[in-house]
């Protein structure tokens, strides 16, 4: 039987008959069976499963509660996996390095509009190890040299194009053009570079490729083909210092 929210008024009030024109909710907490049907079969006491599948027509999502969960696209749905969410776009580094390894090849601009700076940031890491097990510590050297050299050649380039550039873009593409110096510091393993001349002659061919594939993308991304050599002596000057660090 249903009750009312409020107490009858008869009885607060002693008696009366008359109601002032008021209306009073009449609940249907009593009876299982109705709050059953007005909730579409599900009482008051259903699982939170039935009510969600009454609620959305669909079944309550399972969510996966694992930290493995954070790196793929599972967790709650609709959940951006981890990397993307950091800004890591593993196929912007692979077209990337792909691009460093063959400068000869069209570069298609798009993959450069992101400040992604996991590539450089493991390639300066591998360069340090290389030097490590050759009996260089040049951690400290590598980062300062990167750092200046990084915030000199934006400022030459946004004083020479009419666009400019963002430091961390500069930064992303003169890092992921230091690949054929870590293959020299690579070499390095297996080779002792005492003789100068050997230092030399090794160390022209990643100086000219890094040059030339950072040179290209950034000429191609700021659209100063007319000026590719004056982009390139500064750029040249950079790699020239970590070609240094690594062979002598």
């Amino acid at each position: 039987m249903a009750h009312s929210v409020l107490f009858d008024q008869d009885q607060m009030y002693g008696g009366g008959g008359h109601n002032d024109g008021l209306e009073f909710y009449q609940t249907q907490y009593a009876n299982p069976n109705a709050a059953a049907s007005s909730t579409g079969g599900v009482g008051v006491h259903g699982s939170a499963d039935e009510f969600y599948a009454s609620s959305y027509g669909t079944a309550l999502p399972i969510v996966e509660r694992s930290w493995l969960a954070a790196f793929g696209t599972g967790g709650f749905p609709n959940e951006s996996p981890l990397m993307e969410e950091l800004g890591i776009n593993f196929q912007h580094i692979k077209s990337k390095t792909l691009a460093v390894l063959n400068p000869f090849k069209p570069i298609v601009t798009e993959i450069y509009d992101d400040a992604d700076m996991a590539g450089p940031l493991l390639f300066i890491l591998v360069l340090g190890t290389f030097l490590l097990l050759s009996g260089k510590s040049q951690f400290g050297y590598i980062y300062g040299v990167g750092l200046l050299g990084t915030i000199g050649i934006w400022a030459i380039l946004n004083l020479m194009s009419q666009g400019g550039i963002e430091v961390m873009r500069t930064a992303s593409i003169l890092g992921y053009c230091l690949l054929p110096i870590v293959f020299l510091g690579s070499i390095g393993l297996a080779i002792d570079f005492k003789s100068g001349q050997l230092a030399a002659i090794s160390a022209l061919i990643p100086i000219a490729w890094c040059t030339y594939s950072s040179a290209t993308m950034f000429v191609t991304v700021l659209s100063m083909s007319e000026q590719r050599l004056l982009v390139a002596y500064p750029i040249g000057l950079f790699y020239t210092s970590f070609a240094l660090l690594t062979v002598f």
